[in-house]
């Protein structure tokens, strides 16, 4: 048995000598071709299997199958066109929706200039003289104000009962003296505290040159009418008119070397309100022994 074994493994051993090697050579070149090419076409296999799984992972990112949020991007006007936003503007855009383009801005209307105030017209000074008549009517003659001296002292007035009190008396220098021998009377009905009187000649004088009567009368804007009753003794009288606020003065004058002399100067005047009309009744010269202007009244309508 053991012989018998030894011959049967002697004949399943492959054969070592020369003609073995001619005939297993080429068998293995084979072998190895053909495993080579299976490597070349399994390493092509698997490159293409990556390129395919980059390019589903790249396709993947790129569509966004969910929405997501991100921060607005403001889009920059290109030059030459106006009315989209620039990146200095502060747009919230809602995911997935396009900035709204915004509508070009108004151009500036030229602003109107506000309309200046009307300046006031200027002031309007007229003065004429005329006689005085036998007998004045204060109350017709002044149905706004009017004032008279003498009645009832050097220092005190008539005045128009109810009236509005723009006749004023500021005061002028010289020593106030009262008379009544007055060419001409004055009558009243409404007077205060004088209530009436038919006719009185009374008035206040000053004497010397220099002294006078400064009196004024107030302005509201339209045009009044002022009547002032005086005379003058042996003087040369001048009377100025102005209003308060500026303007040219007007100056009349009247003369009597002998005797006494009466006049009706009548001021139409226009200033605005606030301001006054000032009337200076002075003696410019004496004449004679206490040459003197005198002043009766003055009436306002």
């Amino acid at each position: 048995m053991t012989e018998v074994e030894g011959v049967v493994g002697q004949e399943d051993r492959p054969r070592s000598g020369p003609g073995s090697h001619r005939h297993g050579l080429p068998r293995t070149r084979f072998a190895l071709r053909r495993l080579r090419r299976r490597r070349r076409l399994m390493l092509e296999g698997l490159a293409a299997i990556l390129c395919l799984a980059a390019l589903a992972v790249y396709l993947g990112v790129e569509r966004h199958d969910s929405p997501r949020e991100e921060h607005a991007r403001v889009p920059v006007a290109p030059p030459g066109r106006v009315g989209l936003p620039n990146e200095a503007d502060d747009t919230v855009v809602n995911p997935g929706l396009r900035p709204r383009q915004r509508p070009p801005s108004p151009s500036p209307s030229p602003s109107t200039p506000s309309p200046s105030p009307t300046p006031a017209p200027p002031p309007i000074v007229a003065v004429t003289r005329a006689e005085v008549p036998a007998t004045v009517d204060l109350t017709a003659a002044g149905p706004t104000d009017w004032v008279h001296w003498g009645l009832t002292g050097a220092d005190r007035t008539v005045r128009k009962r109810g009236g509005s009190g723009e006749i004023r008396d500021e005061g002028g220098r010289g020593r106030r003296e009262s008379f009544s021998n007055n060419p001409e009377a004055y009558a009243w009905r409404d007077g205060n505290p004088v209530a009436s009187t038919g006719g009185t000649m009374t008035g206040v004088y000053t004497c010397h040159r220099g002294s006078g009567f400064n009196l004024a009368v107030a302005a509201d804007g339209r045009q009044r009418t002022v009547r002032l009753y005086a005379g003058l003794w042996m003087a040369r009288g001048r009377l100025d008119v102005r209003v308060s606020g500026g303007g040219p003065v007007t100056t009349l004058r009247m003369e009597d070397p002998h005797t006494a002399l009466t006049a009706e100067f009548t001021v139409r005047f226009r200033a605005p309100r606030g301001e006054k009309l000032l009337l200076n009744w002075t003696v410019e010269e004496s004449l004679g022994d206490c040459g003197n202007v005198s002043l009766q009244a003055v009436a306002l309508r």
